[in-house]
């Protein structure tokens, strides 16, 4: 296969077999020989599959794997109908501190865990009515989605299942859980304050009960 069909993918987020024969422009190319190609790529190191039947090139990778938005636009591309939250976001804005954590993200698919050599990838289902309040952005022409830190900790919270004798008036849920909740501004206080209202879920009342309580006094 040329080699510069190669460089022309060292520019693409990722790219798929379909994409290397656009780039032939033969559509006579077998697939056999385009996946040999990829085949023997991989062996090489110039490049990395992603998931079955998407790859991206080791030169985009160590490029552009210091990026900020790099690893929640590869969670994008494994499952595109997904946001990032969970703990993911959590530890970028210092809630959670003490351990690394996989790229955590929401769906409407079923739960799943998709692994490669760029890391862990976790996507956790959620219903209908809670898939929403994230925000989109771009990177390199790849659309993705991440919640808000209030988002996040309410996904984070809800789906956990299990948190602790919430009804005990001793009970910190914060302290219990190594959450920096102190940090968190009126504003965000608020917004999480809505998620739980609009949910109307007894075990999430509780919660917000519990921060108010203990870390997010008046």
């Amino acid at each position: 296969m040329k080699t510069s069909i190669l460089s022309s993918l060292d520019a693409l987020p990722y790219f798929t077999i379909e994409g290397v024969k656009q780039l032939f422009g033969n559509d006579s190319t077998a697939a056999g020989t385009i996946r040999t190609a990829l085949y023997r790529w991989m062996k090489s190191g110039h490049v990395i599959q992603l998931k079955k039947g998407v790859y991206m090139t080791r030169r985009f990778y160590k490029l552009h794997r210091a990026d900020a938005d790099f690893s929640m636009a590869v969670s994008a591309i494994l499952i595109p109908q997904s946001y990032v939250s969970l703990e993911f976001i959590l530890q970028r804005n210092a809630v959670l501190t003490e351990v690394t954590y996989p790229i955590s993200s929401i769906t409407l698919k079923n739960t799943r865990v998709i692994e490669n050599s760029l890391g862990t990838f976790t996507y956790h289902h959620i219903k209908d009515g809670l898939y929403r309040r994230f925000s989109i952005s771009d990177f390199y022409g790849i659309p993705f989605a991440k919640a808000s830190v209030a988002k996040a900790l309410y996904d984070f919270l809800y789906l956990r299942s299990s948190i602790g004798s919430l009804r005990s008036s001793t009970y910190n849920l914060a302290e219990e859980l190594r959450l920096n909740l102190e940090d968190f501004s009126k504003v965000e206080q608020n917004e999480f304050a809505k998620y739980v209202e609009s949910s109307q879920g007894l075990k999430m009342e509780y919660i917000l009960k519990n921060l108010r309580r203990t870390v997010w006094r008046p």
